[in-house]
């Protein structure tokens, strides 16, 4: 199993270099940029933009001056047209725009080695503290999600496994396709109708993680207000989620229970949970933890962008779709980085889970 692990983790090496590497090459081609950004806020507002990109940032040097008629470092960039072309390239330089592609990437690689984000480029702070400052949101969104998605439809698809084809797994099944049907964040924007001040009720609050006076509560308080934040976007996250979970345990309790080593056991005189629990549920949940790390990830990351912009909370998948649009690389980098690390060690721990939960499993026979 040593040899296993060690060869998964020489592995992840080229894997997560691959990976930038294909970002960084759609990047370079992906139309705008930071320096376009800039311009067109200059462009777009004046002098006093200018002056406030340049005091803010840092020394972008230079400022609105006569264009150059045919200048190649102008003609690079929309709407560059009219400003000094010292400028842009003070521009260029500030952004790592006036190096080779191939020295920013080497360098990127580097960096990110030794995990060293860098700083954001339309914000005063490091890109690991902005990481770091909206880590705490989606960590509750995807960890709670997680948790609560497996606690419901493991119970509910074994009981619908043992009861198929009774009133319970056909009402049962008509509340799943309900809430695989409707959108996570449809059913958010109906919790906030309901719950959360619109035309009903005001149970709720509609934003944020906790309350403006976190601070001065005691400890029960705070844990109290902090699930009363959270209730209706886990809520809204679970619902789609926990259907299809619960449909895959059912078909996978199925599956195992009409094979032969359980007719086998219940002829040895094994009661129905004994066989159920002793026997069934270890072969069938394989397909659970199969499961588990591309849910975990994106919960944690991408999958609670629209549940955070419609309850006000500011975690990772707001950040990185802002920063997308923001261009602002670093940002969108880093998230990329950390995403696809966590993703690929969360799918070594599910494998390693796998020899847990069925020793047959032998990882060391097989090629990675």
């Amino acid at each position: 199993m040593l040899a296993y692990i060690v060869r998964r983790l020489a592995l992840m090496v080229p894997t997560i270099v691959g990976i930038m590497l294909i970002s960084f090459i759609v990047v370079q081609f992906a139309p705008g940029g930071p320096v376009e950004r800039v311009i067109s806020q200059i462009t777009g507002e004046g002098t006093d933009a200018t002056a406030r990109i340049s005091g803010s940032g840092g020394d972008f040097g230079g400022g609105a001056g006569g264009a150059q008629a045919g200048d190649p470092t102008a003609s690079k960039y929309r709407g560059a047209q009219g400003l000094d072309p010292a400028f842009i390239k003070e521009l260029e330089k500030q952004f790592g725009f006036d190096k080779p592609a191939y020295e920013r990437f080497g360098k990127m690689l580097w960096d990110y080695a030794r995990f060293d984000f860098g700083r954001s480029y339309f914000r005063d702070i490091s890109v690991i503290d902005l990481i770091l400052e909206k880590m705490p949101v989606s960590i509750s969104l995807g960890l709670w999600m997680t948790l609560l998605t497996y606690a419901i439809s493991i119970p509910l698809g074994i009981a619908k496994a043992v009861r198929d084809g009774s009133r319970f797994d056909m009402w049962t099944s008509a509340v799943i396709i309900v809430g695989y049907a409707i959108p996570s964040f449809l059913f958010a924007i109906l919790l906030i109708i309901l719950f959360a001040g619109g035309s009903f009720f005001s149970w709720f609050p509609l934003r944020g993680l906790t309350s403006d006076n976190w601070d001065q509560m005691s400890l029960g308080a705070k844990i109290l207000d902090y699930f009363w934040h959270l209730a209706l976007p886990i809520i809204s996250m679970v619902l789609g989620a926990f259907a299809t979970m619960a449909l895959l345990t059912k078909n996978s309790f199925l599956d195992e229970i009409r094979k032969q080593y359980v007719v086998t056991a219940r002829m040895k005189g094994l009661s129905e949970r004994a066989v159920l629990y002793r026997h069934v549920f270890r072969n069938a949940m394989l397909i659970i933890i199969a499961g588990f790390p591309g849910a975990f990830v994106a919960a944690f990351f991408s999958g609670s962008l629209l549940i955070e912009t419609i309850f006000s909370l500011d975690g990772l998948g707001l950040l990185g779709f802002e920063s997308v649009l923001n261009r602002d690389y670093p940002v969108v980098f880093a998230n990329l980085y950390i995403f696809s690390l966590v993703g690929l060690v969360v799918n070594l721990i599910s494998d390693l889970t796998y020899t847990w939960v069925d020793p047959r499993i032998d990882f060391d026979t097989r090629d990675v």
